[in-house]
């Protein structure tokens, strides 16, 4: 899988992407409620997110197949959660779902998060009732740290939703599954940096 930042030229095979998993994302993507978005608004989404990547102010990635033809899903690492902490989040298309994609793309970003960015503490948030989405944290060495009542975004109409955060210091960091993940980053200028 490649993981990178988007481009605006990636704005088809986004909608594509987002358009053929509406059904399996809208239940736990609050972005979601608002698709299927005009294929102009996606482009003008991907210079926003591009950028913010580019002001340091929010890295949100593009996850491609390998040969960059198909949209795979979508990550990010997010400052949202505090001074020296980073948030990662993932959805992966439905009939790429069950891969491992999402375990690989946190990983990675986990591993980018400390050793590229610093980071003290990364967190990933998920619902209780999203199975998959809660295995993947524990697989990667994260701990549970607290189940919070009512801090999601509701459905339309319903109640907001609970969170479960995991967490993950630098000090706990090493020798974790996250910290073995292979990879190679680049940064802005295609050098290499991990």
């Amino acid at each position: 899988m490649v993981i990178r930042c988007y481009d605006p030229r990636d704005a088809p095979a986004l909608k594509e992407a987002v358009d053929s998993s509406i059904d399996e994302l809208r239940p736990w993507m609050p972005w979601a409620l608002e698709e299927p978005q005009p294929l102009e608004q996606k482009v003008q989404l991907l210079r926003d997110f591009r950028s913010q990547f580019d002001r340091g102010e929010n890295f949100i990635y593009g996850l491609f197949s390998r040969d960059e033809s198909e949209v795979v899903g979508g990550s990010g690492l997010h400052g949202r959660v505090g001074e020296g902490a980073l948030e990662i989040g993932y959805w992966i298309r439905s009939s790429r779902a069950g891969q491992g994609l999402a375990t690989e793309v946190s990983a990675a970003l986990t591993r980018v998060g400390f050793d590229v960015c610093g980071a003290d503490r990364i967190e990933i948030h998920t619902e209780p009732a999203n199975e998959r989405s809660m295995k993947i944290p524990l697989k990667l060495g994260y701990t549970e740290e607290a189940r919070l009542r009512r801090r999601l975004y509701p459905v339309p109409g319903g109640e907001p939703r609970d969170a479960v955060i995991f967490s993950l210091f630098r000090s706990d960091y090493p020798g974790t599954p996250a910290a073995s993940a292979h990879l190679e980053a680049y940064d802005a200028l295609g050098e290499r940096v991990l």
